[in-house]
């Protein structure tokens, strides 16, 4: 009889989900191109900015979607991008392009239009965000964080870099900070918290068009996956030996 040493497991560690989806990769390279365009011409920021002021009293409509493209600075648009790539690719991979592509608008849009009623509320911190100028894909951002913890709640998310909990955790903290902190922030968080809130109202709503489109696709990318897993083999009794699990 031979014996033979056992060989120490393997550890693999991965850093984000891998290669661009198609999705993702266009929006990256729009964003970057709106951010050198800034740099070349910085009043850019001044028509293409989400200000409610001006939607609302000079009719520029198109500022709640435009805004998602504009970025403060080379971290700010690092950390977005960053960021819609880790949580973006596999949610791209599971709902397809198109559909993807329809929840990223909705829920960046929609962010845009929360800070324009956010504006409009009777305080004076609100005052400041109707004649304010809010930019960044953030809101976009905070969607997909609210899809990701929908569709995979008990996977980990470092918190601040230093911790792994739950996402599911992780975006209700996420989600309270922004809230508790709104009134007193520099940050536009009533985009955030508006990402977060359509995120998951367009999730949950509804039994028919995108969100039954959402289910069927994951439920077929996990058969799939179970397929791959178990490696299903067709035909007779030829085929027996040919993998053991």
């Amino acid at each position: 009889m031979s014996r033979f040493a056992a060989r120490p497991a393997t550890i693999h560690y991965s850093f984000g989900p891998g290669p661009w989806s198609p999705a993702i990769k266009w929006i990256i390279i729009a964003n970057v191109v709106m951010f050198l365009a800034q740099i070349v011409y910085p009043p850019v920021v001044r028509y293409l900015g989400l200000s409610p002021q001006d939607v609302l009293q000079q009719q520029q409509i198109w500022q709640p979607v435009t805004y998602m493209f504009l970025h403060g600075g080379p971290f700010h648009i690092l950390f977005n991008m960053l960021g819609i790539w880790m949580f973006g690719v596999e949610l791209e991979r599971m709902w397809g392009t198109r559909q993807f592509l329809k929840y990223f608008a909705v829920t960046g849009i929609g962010a845009g239009l929360t800070v324009i009623g956010v504006g409009l509320l009777p305080f004076d911190w609100a005052a400041l965000t109707y004649v304010g100028t809010t930019i960044g894909a953030s809101g976009a951002l905070y969607g997909l964080l609210m899809a990701y913890a929908f569709y995979f709640p008990d996977r980990p998310l470092l918190m601040f870099l230093l911790f792994p909990i739950p996402a599911k955790y992780f975006v209700a903290i996420i989600g309270a900070m922004a809230f508790l902190s709104a009134p007193n922030s520099q940050v536009s968080e009533a985009a955030h918290l508006g990402g977060l809130v359509i995120g998951y109202v367009y999730l949950r709503g509804g039994r028919g068009g995108l969100t039954a489109e959402i289910k069927y696709r994951y439920l077929k990318w996990k058969m799939n996956r179970l397929r791959r897993k178990f490696d299903v083999h067709s035909g007779g009794r030829s085929d027996w030996d040919r993998h053991v699990h």
